[in-house]
C-alpha cells in the first residue's frame, strides 16, 4: 500500500524511542532510573478526583460531548485567567477547552498556515510546533535560542525574505527544554514585530505555575496589543498533576479561538464532560497543590544540579519548569552521551538534539521521578568520571 509521502518527513517521535531503549533495557534485567519525558508523578489531588467519581455517576456526562466545551468548563477558564493574571476574557468568544495543549498547539497551523507559508520555530523547542507546520503543508524557519541570547530569539534577525512569508511566530516561556524566561517587555516586543510583519502570536504558557525563588511568570497576553494578534495555550498538566486526564485550554483572539473551534469541530468530539468537571474543579478550587508540586520540584531540582555541577557539567539553575538543561563537556554529542549515561549507569536522559539543532550539545533531566529515584540515579552519579567523548 502507499503511504501519504508527509509520513517520510516525520521524524520518530522523542519520547517514543526513548520508551523503547527503556523498555529493551528492563527487559535485560536493569534497574533504570528516568529523568526522561516530563510527567508529574504526583498523584492528581483527591479533591479533583471526587469530581470525577461524583460526575461519572450522571449519564448526560456518558454522552458525546461538545466541541466548545461546558459553558462551565469556559467560565472556569476565564475565572482562573483573571485571577492568576488579571485578564478578562469572553467565555464564549475567547475560551476554548482543548484535549490537552498539545492537541491545540498542533490543530493550530491548519487555522494559520496555507502551503509554502512560514512558521516561526523556537530552536531548541517543543517539537509539535514544527511538526503541525509540516502537516499544514508549511515551512518552519528555526530561530536559534542560545545561552548568550538569554534563550530569546532575535527578532531582528530574520531575513527579510522570510518575513515576506512568516504567518505565526511560536513562544513558549517559561521555555521547554531550556528553563529560560521572558519578561513583559520581551512580550511587548513580539507583539509589535507580529504587527508590523501581519502575523500571528502563539503562546505556549505550560509551564507558568511551576516556577521557584519568588519567580511568577506573565501570561504574553498581558502586553498591550497582544489580544489583537495572538493566542495562548495553557494546561492543567503539569500544574495539576492531570497528564492523563488531556486537559488544556486556548485563550486570545476571538477569532482566532473561532478558526482553532472549527477545526477541532471536524476533527475531534471535545472533552469527556465528566472530566471537564474535574477540571472546573482543579480551577475554581483549593490552588494549595500547585505550591507544594513546587517545593517538591524545587527540593529535586536542587540536588540534581548540585551533583550535576560535580561531575563536570555546566548548569544554570532554573527557576521555572520541570528540567534541568545541562551543557556537555567539549566534544559530546547529546546522543553519544545519552547513550553513555544508559549503558553505564542505566540512567535515561534525552538529548538535547531532539529539541533542534541548537539543543545539540545539552541534555535535559525532568523532575517528574520519584524522590527515591532520583537519589538513586544521583547516586550512580556521584564522583563519576565523565570519559573521553568517542573519537570520530
Amino acid at each position: 500500500m502507499r503511504l501519504a509521502k508527509r509520513l517520510d518527513k516525520l521524524p520518530p517521535y522523542l519520547f517514543v524511542e526513548i520508551s523503547r531503549k527503556i523498555a529493551a533495557k528492563r527487559a535485560k534485567g536493569a534497574d533504570v532510573v528516568t529523568f526522561g519525558i516530563g510527567d508529574p508523578d504526583i498523584p492528581t489531588p483527591q479533591h479533583i478526583i471526587a469530581r470525577l467519581i461524583e460526575a461519572s455517576q450522571d449519564p448526560p456526562n456518558h454522552r458525546y460531548p461538545e466541541t466548545e466545551g461546558l459553558p462551565e468548563m469556559r467560565k472556569a477558564v476565564a475565572s482562573w485567567y483573571q485571577r492568576r493574571f488579571g485578564l478578562a476574557f469572553d467565555p464564549d468568544k475567547e475560551v476554548l477547552p482543548l484535549i490537552g495543549a498539545k492537541e491545540g498547539i498542533g490543530h493550530m497551523a491548519l487555522c494559520l498556515l496555507e502551503p509554502g507559508d512560514v512558521a516561526l520555530v523556537p530552536d531548541p523547542g517543543y517539537p509539535v510546533y514544527s511538526v503541525g507546520t509540516m502537516f499544514a503543508g508549511g515551512e518552519s524557519y528555526f530561530m536559534p535560542l542560545t545561552e548568550e541570547n538569554g534563550w530569546l530569539p532575535d527578532l531582528d534577525a530574520i531575513p527579510a525574505q522570510v518575513l515576506r512569508r512568516a504567518r505565526v511566530l511560536w513562544l513558549n516561556y517559561p521555555h521547554n527544554p531550556t528553563g529560560g524566561l521572558a519578561d513583559l517587555d520581551f512580550f511587548q516586543r513580539a507583539v509589535q514585530f507580529a504587527k508590523r510583519h501581519g502575523m500571528v502570536v502563539c503562546h505556549d504558557a505550560a509551564y507558568s505555575e511551576v516556577t521557584f525563588d519568588g519567580y511568577r511568570a506573565p501570561s504574553f497576553l498581558q502586553a498591550e496589543g497582544a489580544m489583537d494578534i495572538g493566542i495562548e495555550f495553557h494546561s492543567l498538566s503539569k500544574c495539576y498533576n492531570m497528564t492523563g486526564w488531556r486537559v488544556g485550554m486556548a485563550v486570545g483572539n476571538a477569532k482566532l479561538i473561532d478558526a482553532l473551534l472549527r477545526v477541532k469541530s471536524n476533527l475531534d468530539s471535545g472533552i469527556p464532560q465528566a472530566i471537564q468537571y474535574m477540571a472546573i474543579e482543579a480551577l475554581t478550587g483549593s490552588q494549595e497543590t500547585i505550591d507544594r508540586n513546587n517545593a517538591i520540584y524545587k527540593r529535586r531540582r536542587d540536588r540534581v544540579v548540585e551533583v550535576l555541577r560535580s561531575i563536570g557539567l555546566a548548569v544554570e539553575t532554573p527557576r521555572a519548569g520541570l528540567y534541568v538543561w545541562a551543557r556537555l563537556p567539549e566534544g559530546w554529542t547529546s546522543a553519544d552521551f545519552a547513550a553513555l549515561l544508559l549503558e553505564e549507569k542505566d540512567i535515561v536522559v534525552t538529548p538535547g538534539r531532539g529539541y533542534g539543532q541548537q539543543g545539540e550539545g545539552y541534555i535535559r533531566l525532568s523532575l517528574t521521578t520519584p524522590d527515591d529515584r532520583v537519589e538513586e540515579g544521583l547516586r550512580r552519579l556521584r564522583g563519576w568520571r565523565i570519559p573521553a567523548p568517542p573519537q570520530r
